[in-house]
């Protein structure tokens, strides 16, 4: 499906601020909504006026969205018309999306669904992938959006622990998927919350890498947010997309001190710069 999205501030002519963002169980439900955990309290009306402001201040020209659950909550942050929301079809309450620049042409592919490892009878599922290209041209870049299986942050290639066999699984999907598009020579990134320490020498990334280069772009850094912990929100890059990263450009906003940064999101926002061709 191309969506022809109508014309708003353009991106800086040549780059694109591309950013991930996990918005904590942002949900209008109420508490005690059966979908929710017990502890899960809707954000107040002041608490949305904030992620607003810090959605403004990080101005980006793409960002996924993780553990959001609806598009209108998205839009509350980053409204028309200055940008487009697109989210996953699942049911579940954290959804994952993008905001996306309007003024920006976008393809949306199907959810990768297979993501969603448990059977269908599975008293709960996983969170499905959200597949988007950007752009038509020499600089059209393919999106995978994801939240993967928490639980498995670091483990060896012989962990048997129920959530890393799972994470591991999920790999595998995302792995097939960056074969096609290794295999069809598109530019591409996977970025969201993979609720996993990515390193270069981590076997789930080695794993993704089998059938060609990637760039993480976390690799090496710990991230300023959670009192300097390593990242497990990231942004990976193929083909193309790799000799289009600006270096030194990754960074991390952080709440301000003064705020009520619990009521925001337990992650900050990850973003690099892409030099497009």
């Amino acid at each position: 499906m191309l969506l022809a999205l109508p014309a708003g501030a353009p991106q800086a002519a040549g780059s694109l601020k591309l950013s991930t963002w996990n918005l904590d169980w942002l949900t209008a439900r109420a508490q005690g909504d059966a979908a929710l955990p017990a502890d899960v309290t809707p954000r107040t009306p002041a608490e949305l006026d904030r992620l607003a402001q810090y959605a403004r201040r990080l101005a980006p020209d793409i960002v996924a969205l993780e553990e959001i659950d609806t598009a209108a909550l998205a839009a509350r942050l980053f409204p028309a018309p200055a940008y487009h929301i697109i989210i996953s079809g699942d049911q579940v309450v954290q959804k994952v999306a993008l905001a996306i620049r309007s003024g920006l042409s976008v393809e949306r592919h199907p959810d990768v669904t297979a993501l969603d490892v448990y059977p269908p009878d599975a008293p709960r599922h996983l969170r499905s992938g959200l597949d988007l290209s950007i752009g038509t041209g020499p600089d059209r870049l393919r999106l995978l959006v994801i939240h993967l299986k928490a639980g498995c942050r670091d483990s060896g290639p012989r962990e048997r622990k129920p959530a890393c066999l799972t994470l591991l699984r999920q790999m595998a999907v995302i792995q097939d998927w960056i074969l096609e598009r290794q295999d069809e020579g598109e530019a591409f990134a996977v970025l969201g919350d993979f609720n996993r320490l990515l390193a270069p020498d981590d076997p789930a990334l080695r794993m993704l890498a089998e059938n060609g280069p990637l760039t993480l772009a976390t690799a090496g850094h710990a991230s300023p947010c959670g009192q300097g912990s390593y990242f497990i929100d990231h942004i990976i890059l193929g083909g193309a997309a790799r000799g289009w990263l600006q270096p030194d450009s990754l960074r991390v906003m952080l709440y301000r001190a003064d705020g009520p940064s619990a009521r925001l999101s337990d992650h900050c926002p990850v973003s690099v710069r892409l030099a497009l061709p």
